[in-house]
């Protein structure tokens, strides 16, 4: 039986990594990928074969993927990590900052998933996992951009699922709540004009929606329910290693809780929102 092999994307840190190390540790053949590749050298350490991939760059995933097809002979498995979460009411994120949000955590993927296909198809089985969020199911106040992002991913895979099953290649979701990972020190990057951004546009009428920002941590590090980022993997490669995957994982209670929410008249939702609104 021939050794498996993964793409994973967004490996420096958090989920990406857990996922690169967890698929080592079940023996696959992993290409663990960065936009800068000094963060992944330590995978290269452990036995990752690692690579420099910006998913916004077209150039960069047909090098890739031609990488691993000339060097394994295939791909078994694509793991759609990259992604940042661009928080901000919608009135005060400036529209460049949408599309950016949008061109990784949708087009990436998107890009990734149509370079891999023809390949999984050819050899007639392949897994693609796109890891998504609970906000993929239901959004919120000052959100609405990353999940806006999330739920499109969540559209395309569910449309994708369909398409590839008879090529025997399935197409999954996982969706975490929070994490305990960096992804929330980069979001107020994000949000207060640091990182790689010029910042949002903060009007001066959503003070409140900042407030409660600063004092929840609600989408990681130590936010409440956060989960360790070794559990998202181990849903992960356990999807890629099932025959037959569900559609959808849902790693960790607030995960499960959260997808939920849906569910809701959006009257109640909406009640819920202003309730939080209004803490002190």
């Amino acid at each position: 039986m021939h050794q498996k092999t993964v793409l994973i994307t967004g490996c420096s840190s958090g989920i990406g990594r857990a996922t690169a190390l967890d698929f080592l540790d079940e023996e696959w053949e992993v290409y663990a990928t960065a936009r800068n590749p000094a963060d992944i050298q330590t995978l290269g350490d452990r036995g990752a074969n690692i690579a420099t991939l910006d998913v916004t760059d077209q150039s960069d995933v047909d090098r890739v993927v031609d990488r691993i097809l000339d060097e394994q002979g295939r791909i078994d498995c694509l793991v759609n990590n990259a992604g940042y979460g661009q928080m901000g009411p919608i009135e005060d994120v400036p529209t460049e900052m949408v599309h950016k949000q949008f061109d990784v955590n949708v087009y990436g993927p998107h890009r990734l998933t149509r370079a891999v296909l023809p390949h999984m198809r050819s050899q007639g089985d392949g897994t693609i996992v796109n890891v998504s969020s609970v906000v993929g199911r239901v959004s919120f106040p000052g959100g609405g951009v990353y999940a806006g992002s999330k739920f499109a991913l969540e559209a395309m895979t569910d449309a994708l699922r369909a398409e590839v099953e008879e090529y025997g290649i399935d197409a999954v979701l996982v969706e975490p709540g929070p994490v305990e990972t960096q992804f929330s020190d980069r979001v107020e990057d994000q949000v207060n004009g640091g990182d790689e951004t010029d910042g949002i546009e903060r009007s001066g009428a959503y003070e409140k929606f900042y407030k409660l920002f600063d004092d929840t941590e609600a989408l990681g590090g130590t936010g409440p329910g956060a989960i360790p980022p070794e559990r998202v993997a181990e849903d992960i490669v356990n999807a890629a290693s099932s025959t037959k995957p569900r559609a959808r994982y849902q790693p960790g209670t607030v995960a499960q809780i959260g997808v939920l929410g849906r569910f809701l008249p959006d009257s109640w939702r909406d009640t819920l929102f202003g309730f939080a609104r209004k803490l002190p």
